[in-house]
Parts: structure tokens; C-alpha cells; sequence
């Protein structure tokens, strides 16, 4: 007897079969037990929960649900038009550009503080430490953004094993990229310079542990309330959660960063085991951070399998650090530190809603180690922004808002008067290309990258973002030098001879 109303599985290249996938009826999805994590059938490209791990009588009601609901269409990707796609992009993109203003201003106030003269390193953390919220946040918001499309945050316990795990992951990261950090910052200041203060050096490592730590913890907060909020309101949270991500982390980690960094710098000669206590307590809390993610098997997967991506994000963002701390200290470059937080963040904010759009419709119509066909062979760039697909759409909207959204930020920095540089034709020309190449490189980059990632079997959710966060820091760090450096020679009125 042949079952002719059953879907025939899908025959993949490696010889196995693959089911369609069926939305059961919200009724029947039970919770997972935490007790499951430790049977070892869980991989990175799962996005969260795989639905076939029910056991006993879950496994009976999930049966059950199915033969009663055959008829029931696959659940599908949400369709939304270019326009609603922009306006769902617009507001959350629009907040984060003015964080990374505020972020700037805060930047260009405390360059002048003791803390930040004395100990310049600390601008090879800022970077490092802005960078978290792509390392660390925005990749917390594209996994349950691709979650919450995939329905698995329909359970109300799931829901919440998903977000306590991945918080206290997320915790664990933080405090280690924190250190690591601080490290980078003593090395790279250390070998140009060539010499070392101990004092300096505990002080950095307290300042970037407990900056990373608080900042995590605020940040991941609002990150789940936004998750949740856009899944109550019918928003798809691909297009919200990762600029809403970054609209306030940028404000909020330099804040932290500069009152802890000043404070412990206040100590240092007075009680100068006040850093020393302050790092030793946040990295105490540690352990505890990694039983509690241990309990969920996502977050226990990404425990040993996550390290590799945000560590060298952490290093490529302190190169760029570097960068800013040399340009600082050059008076030929005055103005720099208000627009770097600015056009290091559009550019991290934009290419991370086009990794997570890809890696949710990767999930949707591919199974990990396949990619669509119009993602086969060499890339070229052509393939990212020509076509009339739902990421070739989304990859055109993000370009397009690069010149508008920079327009409006940096009018807002000359309203402030803290640009210290004239907004002349020629500069505003010179600014907008640097931005305009930057985000295409990074959506070139990206659609590149992740579909690499899911045909090697990784999930870009967890993979992707930090590096496209760090390249983005460290290619508009660089660019914004170089474009600096431009203007100061145009300005000096250098003729540039033909060579024949």
C-alpha cells in the first residue's frame, strides 16, 4: 500500500532524502526538555530547536498533528514588497544612525579626558568594544530573528530556554572578548611605542571586562525585548532587530567605557588594587555564565563551536582600533573620532540585515551543504545586486539608503558644531564615497560569505556577522584616514603633476 496523500521526500546530491517541512498546528508544539541537550544530535545549521527531537509522548502528539493536518501548506518565508521592506528598515536604521552620532560626540567629548591622554590605548579598545554588538548582539538578534520565522519561539518554554541560553552564552563571550581585548590593545600599543606599565595595562583589562560584561547584559535585554515585541506585532524581525541592535550599544558601551576607564584611572595611584579587584570579580562570574548556557543545546553548541568568529572579529576590529588611535593623535587629522562611530556603525547595521535576510532564506529553501542555483560557481558582484529576488531587492534598498541616512547624520553633527570640519561640497563628496564603497564591499562581501558558510555547514547566524562587523570597522576606519588624509592634501593645496 502506497500512501499517494504523503509528500515524497526530496532527493539530495549525497544520497539522502530530505522531508518537507511542515508548520504543525500551534496547539501540539511542546517544549523541549532541557534534559535532551546531552543526546548529541544537535549542528550549527539548526537553527534553534529542531522540531524532530520530541520524544515519547511529545513524539505521539506531534504524529497525531501531522495526519490531521497533511493538507496543511509548508510554512512559508514572509513575503513583503520593497516598500514595506524600506519603511520596516527606515525607522530602526534611522535610530541607529543617531546612536552612532551620540556615540560620536560622546567620543569626540571624552578624547580630551586624563584618562584617554594618558593611557592612548584605550583607543585601540573602542573599536574592540563597539564591535561587540556585531560580535555578539546582532548575532544574538539574527538567531532569534531566524528562530522566531522558523517558529521555533512558538512554545512559550521554548522561548525562554532559547533566550536564557543564549543570554548566558552571550555573557561568557563578552567577558572573554573583553579580556582578549584588552590584551590586543597592550600589545599593539606596546610594540610601536616599546615600553610597558603594568598599571596601564591592569587598568585597560579592568576597563574592557567590565565594559564588555555591563554592556552584554543591557544590550541582550533590549535585544530579546525587541524580538519578542516585533514577533507580537506581525514585524519581521530581520528587518528591526539588528539596527535597533546597535541604535543605543554604540552610546552605551563608550559611556560605560569612559566613566570606568576615568574612575579606575582616578585609583590608580591611590589604591591601585581597585582594577585589579574589578577584573578578578567579572571574570569570577564566568562559570557560572557557562553552566547556565550549558542547559540548552544551541547555546551548548555555540559554547565550544563559537569562538572562532568573534575572536578574530575582536582582532580585525583592533586593527582598526589602531588605526584610529595613530589618526587621533594626528593634529593634520582633527575631526576624525566624531564621524568614525558614524560610519562604522551604518556599515555594520546595513550588512547585518542583509546577512540575516540571506540566512533565514537559507533556511526556509535549502538544506545545510546545498546552495540555490543562482548562488553556484564564481561570485561576481552583479549576482548580489541585479536580479528580482527577495535578496537582490533587500541588497538594493540597503545601498540606496547609504547616501540619504549619511546626509541626515552629518547635517545632525554640524547642527551639534562638533564635526571641527566644514560641510563643503568637496568634503561631503569625498565622505559619501568612502561610505558608498565601504557598504558595497561589505554586501558583496556578505552574500559571499554567507552562502559559503551554509555550504560548509556552518550557520551564518552565528558565523557571519562578526566578521562583516569587523570588516565594516576596520574598512571605514581606513577609508575615513584615507579620506581625511585626502582633504588635509587638497586643503594644503598640493598640485599633482601628470606623469608624462
Amino acid at each position: 500500500m502506497v500512501d499517494l496523500g504523503t509528500p515524497k521526500p526530496e532527493s539530495l546530491k549525497n544520497g539522502f532524502h530530505r522531508e518537507p517541512r511542515r508548520h504543525s498546528d500551534r496547539s501540539s508544539r511542546t517544549s523541549i526538555s532541557l534534559s535532551d541537550a546531552g543526546d548529541g544530535r544537535f549542528v550549527e545549521t539548526e537553527p534553534m530547536l529542531p522540531e524532530g527531537r520530541l520524544s515519547g509522548e511529545e513524539a505521539d502528539e506531534e504524529e497525531e498533528s501531522e495526519e490531521e493536518g497533511q493538507q496543511q501548506a509548508t510554512r512559508n518565508m514572509p513575503k513583503e514588497s520593497p516598500l514595506a521592506m524600506a519603511l520596516q528598515i527606515l525607522v530602526p536604521f534611522l535610530l541607529a544612525g543617531f546612536g552612532t552620532v551620540s556615540a560620536g560626540v560622546v567620543l569626540d567629548i571624552v578624547q580630551h579626558w586624563e584618562a584617554f591622554k594618558n593611557i592612548t590605548e584605550i583607543f585601540i579598545l573602542v573599536p574592540a568594544l563597539l564591535g561587540l554588538k556585531g560580535n555578539l548582539e546582532m548575532t544574538l538578534a539574527s538567531r532569534l530573528s531566524t528562530a522566531v520565522n522558523v517558529g521555533k519561539m512558538d512554545s512559550p518554554i521554548e522561548k525562554w530556554n532559547l533566550i536564557i541560553g543564549n543570554l548566558a552564552l552571550k555573557q561568557v563571550q563578552a567577558t572573554v572578548i573583553g579580556f582578549l581585548a584588552a590584551v590586543a590593545a597592550v600589545v599593539l600599543g606596546w610594540i610601536p611605542e616599546g615600553k610597558f606599565q603594568i598599571g596601564h595595562a591592569v587598568l585597560l583589562c579592568s576597563s574592557s571586562v567590565a565594559t564588555a560584561f555591563i554592556a552584554s547584559l543591557l544590550q541582550g535585554i533590549l535585544m530579546v525585548g525587541v524580538i519578542v515585541g516585533s514577533k507580537k506585532t506581525g514585524i519581521n524581525p530581520d528587518n528591526v532587530a539588528t539596527p535597533i541592535a546597535a541604535s543605543f550599544g554604540d552610546l552605551i558601551t563608550l559611556a560605560i567605557l569612559a566613566w570606568i576607564s576615568q574612575g579606575l584611572y582616578n585609583c590608580l595611584d591611590s589604591h591601585p588594587y581597585v582594577s585589579s579587584l574589578v577584573c578578578g570579580f567579572f571574570m569570577c562570574l564566568t562559570p557560572l555564565w557557562m553552566v547556565i548556557s550549558s542547559k540548552h543545546p544551541a547555546s551548548r553548541q555555540l559554547l565550544y563551536s563559537g569562538w572562532e568568529p568573534v575572536i578574530t572579529a575582536m582582532f580585525i576590529s583592533s586593527i582598526g582600533g589602531l588605526i584610529l588611535d595613530k589618526t587621533v593623535s594626528d593634529p593634520n587629522l582633527a575631526g576624525i573620532v566624531v564621524y568614525t562611530p558614524v560610519i562604522n556603525g551604518i556599515g555594520g547595521n546595513l550588512v547585518a540585515i542583509q546577512s540575516s535576510r540571506i540566512s533565514t532564506y537559507l533556511h526556509f529553501h535549502s538544506t545545510p551543504g546545498e546552495v540555490p542555483d543562482e548562488a553556484k560557481g564564481c561570485y561576481y558582484p552583479c549576482r548580489t545586486f541585479c536580479g528580482t529576488g527577495a535578496n537582490h531587492r533587500s541588497a538594493q534598498v540597503l545601498l540606496l539608503l547609504v547616501v540619504p541616512g549619511h546626509l541626515i547624520f552629518l547635517y545632525t553633527i554640524d547642527l551639534m558644531e562638533r564635526g571641527h570640519t566644514s560641510l563643503t561640497p568637496v568634503f561631503m563628496v569625498v565622505y559619501l564615497a568612502a561610505a558608498l564603497f565601504q557598504v558595497f564591499l561589505l554586501l558583496c562581501i556578505s552574500d559571499w560569505m554567507v552562502h559559503s558558510m551554509w555550504k560548509s555547514g556552518k550557520d551564518p547566524d552565528s558565523f557571519s556577522i562578526p566578521y562583516l562587523t569587523a570588516l565594516g570597522d576596520l574598512l571605514g576606519t581606513a577609508f575615513l584616514a584615507l579620506s581625511f588624509h585626502f582633504l588635509w592634501v587638497i586643503e594644503k593645496g598640493i598640485d599633482f603633476q601628470p606623469l608624462v
